[in-house]
């Protein structure tokens, strides 16, 4: 082989790997990207249907039923409820009309199964996208109360 030519093999297979790896990096985080979404999105059927995502809001009051590890609780956002399935351990601070992040996915409808239950940590603080879910759903209560 010539020089030449081994010149181009070795740029041709180097590119070839970093495409390769390329191609493995954006996949991995494809398959990690976990987006937000408030009850109102899900009702409105903005969510998929199929794969993991994250609801916020508040738990509602009266709306946590325990059965040993296994607890059933409503996660609103003031204007849309969304319940919610979850076996495990709660955090501490998980309360009812306290801010909450679960992540999971839906199951048969609107059933929303998470494997991953978020509460705030002080009384103070609030998951941004959970606080922007209720700042915009109070607009909206306002918005209606003032048309009628």
């Amino acid at each position: 082989m010539k020089s030449r030519h081994q010149r181009l093999f070795g740029i041709a297979l180097g590119l070839l790997l970093v495409c390769g790896a390329l191609f493995f990096v954006l996949n991995a985080f494809q398959s990690n990207l976990v987006f937000f979404f408030t009850p109102t999105q899900v009702v409105a059927g903005e969510a998929p249907k199929e794969g993991h995502f994250r609801v916020g809001g508040l738990v509602k009051e009266g709306s946590i039923q325990r059965d040993g590890m296994a607890v059933a609780f409503v996660v609103t956002d003031t204007q849309r409820e969304v319940p919610v399935r979850y076996v495990g351990l709660l955090p501490d601070l998980f309360k009812e009309g306290k801010g909450v992040v679960a992540q999971g996915r839906l199951e048969g409808g609107l059933q929303f199964v998470a494997s991953e239950v978020l509460a705030k940590h002080d009384e103070n603080y609030m998951p941004p996208e959970a606080q922007h879910a209720l700042d915009e759903a109070a607009k909206a209560r306002m918005g209606a109360a003032v048309s009628q």
